[in-house]
């Protein structure tokens, strides 16, 4: 009999699903075409993400996740059906159990929404695991001990800050500044400082390759191309690191600030632990380059980027049905 526990990490900007045996086995972007005539959808995942800011009048590419909820419920609910068939196949007997999460601050409502959407989609049993709990079992964290660890989890919405010690939350934020906001940071600074109008993905190319929050040893510079907005026509420019430093400065800093803060509130003795273990970074925000030096310039705490940032999240959430559901023996092997 093949398992079929499935682990979901929602996420604002791509969808991870990790099935037990098997380890991620997708990862997608969370967007959605729609034809907005017939409210038929196109494509969904890679193929929608290639039409962002390229399509005609009448398909627009949506993100059904807005800052780590859902924002549009039908569509979130077929994308999630799309995902898990792609995932297990058709030809499935009993339907999964699935396993999503959600970021630590989600309310009552946006937690029933997750889990409708999951068993629409069909699930036959659906658990909700906190974002940074996740992030925490996927790096390897062993989370069931009586010990202070904090988790900064940086995805595409939302930042989710943590301490955690026996397998709960003890004190967390979440912030909705995070991979995103970079993207949004930068676009603004372009068209500030360069007078020139990119998009999306664009800004993304530029934080992923020469983005920084922290001063890089050497300066690298890449081409960028967008519409002059004194001209109206295409341009390209040369666009330094030391620049996108400047641009990404505020969002970096509040992230920093919400680590401060969670610090701040952190009995004495997990803060001590924390001291001791350093401060774990996940999530595909965690990649920017120099974040972690930053947290570590202002907190004093040695600060590391968890061995595979991007699916720390949906691996721990799919390791936690093992634990929910697992042998008594499988705390063990957190």
């Amino acid at each position: 009999m093949m398992s079929n526990d499935i682990g979901i990490d929602l996420g604002t900007a791509s969808i991870l699903v990790y099935i037990k045996g098997k380890g991620v086995v997708l990862k997608e972007p969370s967007v959605v075409a729609i034809d907005r005539e017939t409210n038929k959808i196109m494509a969904i995942g890679e193929e929608a993400r290639l039409m962002i800011g390229r399509t005609p009048g009448n398909i627009v590419a949506v993100r059904p996740l807005r800052k780590g909820v859902i924002s549009d419920y039908t569509v979130t609910e077929k994308m999630m059906k799309y995902f898990i068939t792609k995932s297990v196949g058709k030809r499935t007997l009993r339907k999964p159990r699935i396993c999503v999460c959600i970021p630590s601050n989600a309310t009552e409502v946006e937690r029933k929404a997750v889990e409708d959407a999951t068993y629409q989609a069909g699930a036959r049993d659906v658990s909700i695991i906190e974002e940074p709990v996740a992030a925490a079992i996927g790096a390897g964290i062993d989370i069931a001990k009586a010990c202070g660890n904090m988790i900064v989890d940086i995805g595409g919405g939302t930042s989710d800050i943590a301490v955690i010690s026996l397998g709960g939350t003890v004190v967390s934020t979440s912030i909705k500044v995070a991979g995103d906001d970079f993207d949004e940071a930068l676009v603004r600074y372009m068209r500030k400082k360069h007078n020139l109008l990119i998009g999306e993905r664009t800004a993304e190319e530029i934080k992923i390759n020469i983005g920084a929050a922290f001063r890089r040893p050497e300066v690298i510079t890449m081409e960028v191309r967008g519409r002059n907005l004194v001209t109206g026509l295409p341009k390209t420019i040369m666009v330094t690191s030391d620049e996108t430093l400047e641009a990404l400065s505020e969002p970096a800093m509040q992230i920093v600030d919400a680590v401060h803060n969670v610090l701040e509130r952190t009995p004495p003795e997990l803060a001590a632990d924390i001291f001791e273990r350093g401060i774990v970074m996940t999530g595909g925000g965690s990649l920017l380059n120099g974040l972690d030096q930053l947290i570590f310039e202002k907190t004093g705490i040695n600060t590391m980027i968890a061995d595979d940032p991007l699916t720390a999240v949906a691996i721990g959430t799919g390791k936690y049905i093992e634990f929910l559901h697992g042998d008594p023996h499988s705390k063990r092997d957190f």
